[in-house]
């Protein structure tokens, strides 16, 4: 039985492309990752918020992956959300990932019951892990509460900790609050809890506190110099470095992100397609998508042989 090494680095929250139909286009979604792994990204974290993980189907995203496997995508690289409202669709997805090989699964609490307790969030978690039975099982817990608006609270971590060390491996910080990563990093790093900021904004600081990397939505689109920080955080140029990615998050984000990652892709990819969102999201207005363009053009970004 052979157990996954850890990822870590840059990992992106892959954008799922969709076809005039709106079913997703599992050639598009290889390309993406694979330009994605050759150009800064150590991972994939496929079927996260902006991936539109739950505009989808677990039958949909299962025929993803299997799509990337057999496109040459290596499973280690690869940690799918299995999170869903649904504790047999947690099980599925989760032991699928498990039987491909995949280096990890990123995981939602279920989210549609409000104001739970960690002890039920807890009988979640663990039941998941009992259900897959395999210890080749890599759990990251998936910390959003402005989405989710169910926190992953330190004390259902240690527990978690304790009762199953080695397969629960992690977390994603999605808050926003740094406060609330670094307070994960001082109590469960050294454990060997893995801690990736949600935003690259907070991934030099998550560095320099033990953090492993950042699972962040603008690695689909600048994953180059986001890996450049997670690379050389210890550099006399770290600051510089950081600064200059936060700068271009700041230009994406003034809009809203999953339209906006696609409508960059689909600009300096050359391909319209990239644009279709499934509902109940809309693409970009035209003017937001052109003021989002000539701001980026003005910052010297660009996405190297993505046309090609």
């Amino acid at each position: 039985m052979k157990i996954p090494q850890r990822i870590a680095g840059v990992l992106s929250p892959v954008v799922t492309p969709f076809g005039a139909n709106l079913a997703p286009d599992a050639a598009r979604f290889v390309r993406h990752c694979k330009w994605l792994l050759a150009n800064g990204c150590s991972g994939l974290a496929v079927f996260g918020t902006n991936s539109e993980a739950n505009s989808m189907s677990v039958g949909e995203k299962l025929e993803l992956l299997e799509a990337l496997l057999a496109g040459g995508v290596p499973a280690a690289a690869l940690m799918p959300g299995t999170g869903h409202c649904a504790l047999t669709d947690s099980v599925a997805m989760t032991r699928r990932a498990v039987e491909l090989g995949c280096g990890g699964v990123l995981m939602l609490p279920p989210f549609y019951y409000k104001g739970v307790s960690d002890e039920g969030l807890y009988r979640n978690f663990a039941e998941v892990i009992e259900r897959v039975g395999d210890k080749r099982l890599r759990l990251y817990l998936y910390h959003i509460p402005p989405v989710s608006q169910v926190p992953i609270t330190l004390a259902l971590i240690e527990r978690l900790l304790k009762k199953y060390p080695g397969i629960v491996a992690g977390a994603k910080d999605s808050s926003g609050d740094w406060s609330n990563t670094k307070a994960m990093l001082d109590a469960f790093a050294k454990a060997g809890f893995d801690v990736f900021a949600g935003s690259e904004v907070f991934l030099l600081d998550n560095m320099r506190h033990g953090g492993k990397g950042c699972i962040t939505a603008t690695g689909n689109v600048n994953p180059g110099p986001i890996d450049q920080v997670y690379r050389n955080w210890l550099a006399p140029n770290a600051d510089q470095l950081q600064a200059g990615i936060t700068a271009t998050r700041n230009i994406v984000q003034k809009v809203p992100m999953i339209p906006a990652l696609k409508a960059i892709i689909a600009h300096f990819g050359n391909d319209p397609q990239w644009r279709t969102v499934r509902p109940p999201l809309v693409e970009l207005e035209r003017a937001q998508e052109q003021g989002l363009i000539d701001a980026l053009r003005a910052a010297g970004f660009g996405m190297p042989g993505l046309a090609a």
